[in-house]
């Protein structure tokens, strides 16, 4: 077995604010006058949702000076490529943050300068996704929109969190930033059924599916989505954390896989898991039975479903092959 941490990766699911080091967390948050709960400084684990909210809301009021949005950028990048991710794709809830802290554009400006830092120091590079939570307002995507506008490394925008809100009210949005040359990338199939999943792919005028493991629920879906290539950004460990699959061995990886469909491997939120890239990949070749190409496969979807320049994706294709010979 190769070392998993040698494989070149593209990452496509995984949010900045789910990926920041607990012992950052707390020197910001403590610098910010936050109170700190000190038994997270070496992580925690999920006790459901209850708890995932509560820690995202621990990171939003932790995230308050521009210093601060650099630094997670930068150690992101550093994180990313100690587990051999070459290309990532971070998504980042940019206007939410800048209508808190009453400067819109601030905290983008900020972690794009750190993911740019990072990506001098690291060789790891970078676009953004600007998510939108499906709870908040038209006016927000807006903004979202028009910040994802302002600046080349944003590459897409979508709608991200609660699945039981619609999507519909957003389609205007969606359309326009397609319009616009912007990408679009929608979460859809993880808490919900196929219905999201259709209106994502349909009216939501989405690229990819973030997650998309309830597609299997729809026999006719599966096979629009295999026909027209769309990719899945699956994350298991994640999917387990939060209840969306009672194990890893019962995860829908495999079946998914089996079917035809255009399946990357993500981690989606490594820091409250405690799983980062490689370590997912680790996961499930032990519990799948996974050998070195089919990894090598898995690298390679996320090469080919990722919106990186064409000289990006052929350097990685030809690293993940040397990779695999070696």
């Amino acid at each position: 077995m190769r070392d998993l941490l040698r494989l070149p990766k593209a990452h496509l699911h995984v949010h900045l604010e789910s990926s920041v080091r607990w012992t950052t967390l707390r020197e910001i948050g403590k610098a910010n006058g936050l109170a700190f709960p000190e038994h997270l400084a070496a992580g925690h684990s999920f006790g459901g949702f209850a708890d995932f909210f509560a820690q995202n809301d621990l990171v939003r009021a932790s995230l308050v000076r521009a210093e601060d949005f650099r630094r997670i950028a930068y150690e992101y990048c550093e994180d990313e490529a100690a587990q051999g991710t070459r290309y990532a794709e971070v998504s980042f809830t940019a206007a939410a943050h800048g209508e808190r802290l009453g400067d819109l554009e601030m905290p983008l400006a900020a972690v794009l300068e750190g993911l740019a830092r990072g990506r001098d120091d690291f060789g790891i590079e970078f676009r953004v996704i600007l998510d939108h939570s499906r709870r908040r307002s038209v006016e927000r995507a807006w903004r979202t929109l028009d910040l994802a506008l302002r600046y080349d490394d944003v590459v897409a925008i979508g709608l991200a969190g609660d699945e039981s809100y619609p999507g519909d009210p957003f389609t205007e949005v969606f359309q326009t930033a397609r319009e616009k040359g912007l990408h679009v990338v929608h979460h859809a199939g993880e808490a919900e059924g196929a219905a999201s999943i259709r209106q994502a792919i349909t009216t939501g005028r989405t690229e990819r599916l973030g997650h998309g493991i309830r597609i299997l629920d729809d026999p006719d879906l599966v096979a629009e989505v295999r026909e027209r290539r769309l990719p899945l950004e699956v994350c298991p460990s994640s999917n387990v954390a939060l209840g969306f699959a009672p194990s890893l061995a019962e995860h829908p990886l495999q079946r998914l896989r089996e079917e035809g469909l255009l399946v990357t491997l993500n981690t989606d939120i490594p820091c409250m898991t405690g799983i980062p890239l490689a370590q997912e990949y680790t996961l499930v070749r032990d519990t799948f039975g996974y050998d070195d190409s089919v990894l090598a496969d898995l690298a390679r979807a996320g090469v080919e479903a990722s919106f990186a320049p064409m000289e990006i994706k052929t350097r990685l294709n030809a690293e993940i092959g040397v990779w695999l010979r070696t």
